[in-house]
């Protein structure tokens, strides 16, 4: 059994890591003794950035065959593939400075 303290001290850690199953905690804890919680909200912005990009390039696509291209269409298009790179960017060098821990 643990003491009211310890188990406030579990619940804290459990959702510090972002844990809501208790079981899971315990197992993960067991079996490695701790537990890695990454942020994984900058690669949900990059995939919703992929999409748009992808879904603008295939209307550009589109377009172009039906009418031809429009050079603010590219500009956009660049724009949005600027602010892509950058994000992923960002992104690996985030993950680089958790590897160099």
């Amino acid at each position: 059994m643990v003491t009211a303290d310890e188990l406030a001290q579990i619940q804290e850690r459990m959702a510090e890591a972002g844990i809501t199953n208790a079981g899971a905690y315990m197992r993960k804890m067991a079996l490695n003794g701790y537990i890695l919680h990454v942020d994984l909200a900058p690669v949900r912005e990059l995939v919703s950035l992929q999409r748009r990009c992808a879904n603008n390039l295939n209307q550009v696509a589109i377009h172009a065959n039906t009418f031809g291209v429009y050079p603010e269409e590219i500009a956009g298009l660049q724009r949005d593939y600027e602010k892509l790179w950058g994000q992923v960017s960002d992104v690996l060098m985030e993950l680089s400075v958790l590897v160099e821990k």
